[in-house]
């Protein structure tokens, strides 16, 4: 029996990390978990090997490669690497997917698309690796209709092939032409806004608190750091919002029907000094990622997106999870010290407030 490569994202789970990426299998994960998480299908890196094989792109790269002499550390270098990138991309990108794959892939999408309830439903292919290589590889927005699916897959694969990826690569020694990843197939959110959390304070590691972070739009405004996105503060315990910073926000990442592609759109004027999202809002995404964490067992990064067609509650998607990076690897210190939630809270009661009259 042939090795499975495509699954649903609600069959799925952590215990498939190297099989899926771990994008994928997260995702699964909080599927099965019940979060509302889009619909969608997972590649594994299976379909990546299944593709480069089968097709000879693998035997065509390694011989592009065989003569291919630079240094990763040298910065003159990196136009022969730039170039060489454009070169083996292209090799990729113009071959076919078996035929097998790409009758699978198809009917996969038709059931996503009867799921939906919408012809040539809108999806995002998103890559999955196995380890860690945020932002390394590339994600497409907007995808419509099966042909597009199947063409947008490869060019995620290709991915690991741009000029960041192959420089990393010769860094460490590997070979330059292979790193097997899996794709995300993962049905759009129709965001009004959409962003970050991370259930611990990034500034000070206070594990009491969740940090948001959010814009208007898709949400690779917001990661990618191309807009000055609101920011949110709030306690854990309390459900406070302890800081609300409402930045100027002059553009958005949309969808243009017109070019069939996403771009910058600016905001009017009226649109670009208003919170992105309601208190309430604000309330019930802490509240799932205090559950995210719960579940996975330690500090997450949470990407989330607002739908605008979906009444509220129903209108919250998460669209990715992972561990959190950064003070998840420092000494755990406590930052409550010897108080226990139900102190915190009588303090916080007891605490004289200030009236401010007009």
């Amino acid at each position: 029996m042939p090795e499975q490569w495509i699954y649903w994202f609600k069959e799925v789970g952590t215990e498939l990390y190297e099989t899926l990426g771990k994008k994928c299998a997260n995702l699964g994960e909080l599927t099965k978990a019940g979060f509302n998480v889009p619909p969608g299908f997972a590649l594994g890196v299976r379909a990546y090997e299944r593709f480069m094989k089968e097709t000879g792109a693998e035997e065509r790269l390694l011989e592009y490669f065989k003569d291919f002499h630079a240094d990763p550390e040298l910065v003159e270098d990196t136009i022969k690497f730039d170039e060489a990138s454009k070169v083996v991309r292209d090799i990729v990108e113009s071959i076919g997917m078996p035929s097998d794959m790409e009758e699978t892939i198809r009917d996969y999408y038709s059931e996503l698309c009867k799921e939906t309830g919408k012809a040539n439903t809108f999806v995002a292919t998103r890559s999955a690796g196995p380890s860690s290589h945020p932002g390394q590889y590339e994600t497409y927005l907007n995808v419509s209709g099966a042909e597009d699916v199947i063409r947008h897959v490869i060019r995620v694969w290709s991915s690991t092939l741009n000029t960041r990826s192959i420089i990393s690569r010769a860094r460490l020694n590997l070979p330059l032409h292979y790193d097997p990843i899996g794709v995300a197939v993962l049905t759009m959110v129709d965001a009004k806004a959409a962003g970050v959390i991370l259930t611990v304070n990034p500034i000070n590691g206070d594990e009491s608190k969740v940090a948001l972070e959010v814009g208007f739009g898709v949400g690779e405004a917001v990661v990618s750091g191309n807009v000055n996105p609101d920011r949110y503060l709030v306690d854990k315990v309390t459900m406070e919002i302890d800081e609300k910073v409402i930045s100027e926000k002059l553009s958005e990442y949309a969808y243009n029907p017109e070019i069939r592609e996403m771009e910058w759109k600016e905001l009017p004027l009226e649109k670009r000094n208003i919170p992105c999202l309601e208190d309430n809002e604000i309330a019930a995404l802490t509240k799932i990622s205090k559950k995210v964490e719960a579940h996975f067992g330690c500090l997450q990064d949470i990407e989330f997106s607002i739908s605008m067609s979906l009444p509220f509650p129903e209108n919250i998607f998460l669209v990715q999870a992972r561990p959190e990076s950064v003070w998840s690897k420092k000494e755990k210190k406590s930052v409550l010290g010897n108080k226990t939630g139900f102190e915190l809270l009588f303090e916080k009661a007891t605490t004289p407030i200030k009236l401010k009259i007009d």
